[in-house]
């Protein structure tokens, strides 16, 4: 799928903005604006416009960190998932058909969910046949 020049600038943006406003300075900066214009809300005795000024501004801050935070979960989450479908085929042991499984339907996630859960526990119960003990933890 390739996308525009537009989009990549966009996103590019998106990725600055996230940089930008997951450091600590960043709260801090948010933290001092906000006291400081409660403050000169106050001294100007609360007026009116001030506040739904104030709050307009931050309704749109909030809608676009919205994004922000969207975009930036949505690269860590495609970019996580290409590490797991890489460890899936690099394993001769693994189930191939697990790559990919985060786009199959509801019903498929649910059995193969009951289908592993069975599977485990055979392991259990075939381990605990052949008289084994878990090894000691604390020793």
């Amino acid at each position: 799928m390739e996308r525009s020049s537009l989009q990549r600038r966009i996103s590019r943006v998106l990725q600055w903005l996230g940089d930008i406003t997951s450091r600590s300075g960043a709260a801090a900066l948010v933290a001092l604006v906000t006291l400081i214009f409660l403050v000169a809300l106050s001294v100007a005795g609360f007026p009116g416009r001030w506040q739904i000024a104030f709050a307009t501004l931050v309704a749109a801050i909030t809608l676009v960190m919205l994004f922000v935070i969207q975009h930036t979960q949505y690269r860590h989450q495609i970019a996580l998932q290409l590490k797991l479908d890489e460890l899936i085929r690099s394993s001769p042991h693994a189930d191939d058909h697990l790559v990919h499984i985060e786009f199959a339907d509801e019903a498929e996630l649910i059995a193969r969910e009951l289908g592993e859960i069975a599977h485990h526990e055979s392991l259990r119960e075939t381990d605990g046949d052949a008289g084994e003990t878990p090894p000691d933890p604390d020793a």
